[in-house]
């Protein structure tokens, strides 16, 4: 059974689409060839907001990713599919929802994994984060550019002007196969050597397997910044003392060093929500 639905309610600033509707639902049983409909309904929203070739392209990608992340990995037997799209003034919103087992840390040996899609929605996501708990399924909210940067109107007053990605996982287990992949795409961007690739991963690791108490509510926010051969990770909010409770564990007294040492900067900030690691990781001049 397919159910699609036109919703009447808009998110704040959303932008009425032809008919006077605000965005589309979409429920479908999560099997591979139900991935296509969803494709090319949300290719059809994309054409009555006039988006550009490129951001099709990359809304398109992301949307199978995630959904064939669901068909693949969310269920057993059999379940829904859940897929929503609404549009603000610059950007397309897509919220892909399951309820099944959550992510799991290790693939299924019977499975085929499909574990570098989350790393790729990151990539061609303008923002990007999952929420997911082992047996009450999975949420992905995905959003990208209607136009190309260039050809953008100005923002209006108060509307906030993102110049990072954010990925919200759970703390400990689930963590490591996220931000390890994620971290993976930034270096290969950052055009860095397999060395210095190995760094960055290492450095993700140590991030994740941080005690998961240590995160208020046991979720790990992570924003990330580029630059020019470069990316920078603020990880947080972490419990008071946290931060420098993690520069700590990266210590390996049998060696006398630290792989705080592998990052280029590296500092802990405190604010009312918690602690902050920021790390800095470059690419060699």
């Amino acid at each position: 059974m397919l159910a699609v639905k036109l919703s009447d309610q808009q998110a704040p600033g959303a932008q009425a689409l032809p008919d006077g509707r605000g965005g589309v639902q979409l429920t479908v049983p999560a099997k591979a060839e139900n991935v296509a409909v969803v494709r090319h309904a949300l290719a059809g929203l994309a054409a009555a907001l006039e988006m550009e070739p490129d951001a099709v392209a990359d809304l398109k990608t992301i949307v199978t990713e995630a959904c064939m992340n669901v068909v693949i990995h969310a269920y057993e037997d059999e379940g829904p599919l859940e897929v929503a799209a609404w549009a603000s003034e610059e950007r397309l919103a897509i919220k892909v929802r399951d309820h099944g087992a959550g992510i799991r840390p290790v693939a299924a040996p019977d499975r085929v994994s499909l574990r570098l899609g989350l790393a790729l929605i990151a990539a061609l996501s303008e923002t990007f984060s999952i929420s997911s708990r082992p047996g009450r399924g999975t949420e992905v909210l995905m959003q990208v550019p209607l136009a190309r940067p260039e050809e953008r109107p100005d923002a209006a007053p108060g509307v906030e002007q993102l110049t990072e990605a954010r990925v919200r996982v759970p703390a400990g287990e689930m963590m490591a196969p996220v931000l390890s992949r994620v971290i993976g795409m930034y270096a290969a961007r950052a055009d860095f050597s397999v060395d210095r690739l190995s760094d960055a991963i290492l450095l993700s690791d140590a991030i994740s397997y941080q005690r998961a108490d240590e995160f208020p509510d046991a979720i790990a926010e992570v924003a990330i910044t580029e630059a020019d051969g470069q990316f920078t990770l603020r990880v947080g909010p972490l419990r008071d003392g946290g931060g420098e409770r993690l520069r700590e564990r990266m210590r390996i007294p049998e060696l006398g060093a630290s792989l705080e040492g592998l990052a280029d900067e590296m500092s802990v900030e405190s604010e009312d929500s918690g602690d902050y690691l920021s790390m800095t990781i470059a690419r060699p001049s």
